[in-house]
């Protein structure tokens, strides 16, 4: 896989990071699909060759910026966190976050790269697995700290995993945002009763 992308290792005159950094902004406002390596370059402002020098390859780009998004998106995750106190309030405001049109372009090409990933291919072999694992022990302790139940709180972090990429998948295939939205809402329904359920045993 690609160099791991961290904002804690580099700094903001850091080539690579300067280059991620303007390719992740490119693909927001122009869109993933359809890129060249040489065209991508001239549109941040350098060359193939350096892009090659500092990411391996075209797809090694491709995979550096998911990475980065997803660690983008996990801090934000902790941040939401930390700002609504309820859980409930902050996986609903984390949907909103996911679900805007402005991350819609990182969101497909996250799904593309994880299904070659899925074959084996090349700089995004490892991106499934780790998609998966960067994820689970923040939500794991969340979980756990809003149920007060650790032992399942694992559980309950790949549950949520699975729930929320497949709205966004289902909401990218299809473009029905009200459906999608709803269906998010029945699922946070099912993780309120869970809660009062809880707090109801705790009580007793």
């Amino acid at each position: 896989m690609s160099e791991r992308s961290s904002g804690d290792s580099a700094g903001p005159t850091d080539p690579r990071r300067r280059l991620l950094d303007a390719t992740i902004e490119l693909m927001a406002r122009e869109g993933s699909g359809g890129w060249t390596l040489r065209r991508l370059a001239e549109e941040v402002g350098t060359s193939h060759r350096m892009l090659i020098y500092h990411f391996g390859s075209f797809d090694g780009l491709l995979v550096a910026v998911v990475e980065e998004v997803e660690r983008l998106q996990r801090e934000r995750r902790v941040e939401l966190a930390s700002i609504h106190p309820d859980p409930i309030a902050a996986a609903r405001a984390m949907w909103r976050s996911l679900s805007s049109p402005s991350v819609a372009p990182h969101e497909r090409l996250f799904f593309q790269l994880y299904a070659a990933g899925l074959q084996g291919s090349g700089a995004a072999a490892e991106l499934p697995k780790s998609s998966v694992e960067e994820w689970m022990e923040p939500l794991t302790g969340m979980f756990a700290a809003a149920t007060g139940d650790a032992e399942h709180a694992p559980v309950d972090a790949r549950l949520g995993i699975a729930v929320v990429r497949g709205l966004l998948l289902d909401l990218l295939a299809t473009g029905d945002t009200e459906a999608v939205a709803r269906a998010h809402e029945r699922y946070l329904d099912f993780y309120a009763a869970l809660l009062r359920d809880k707090a109801q045993a705790n009580e007793a």
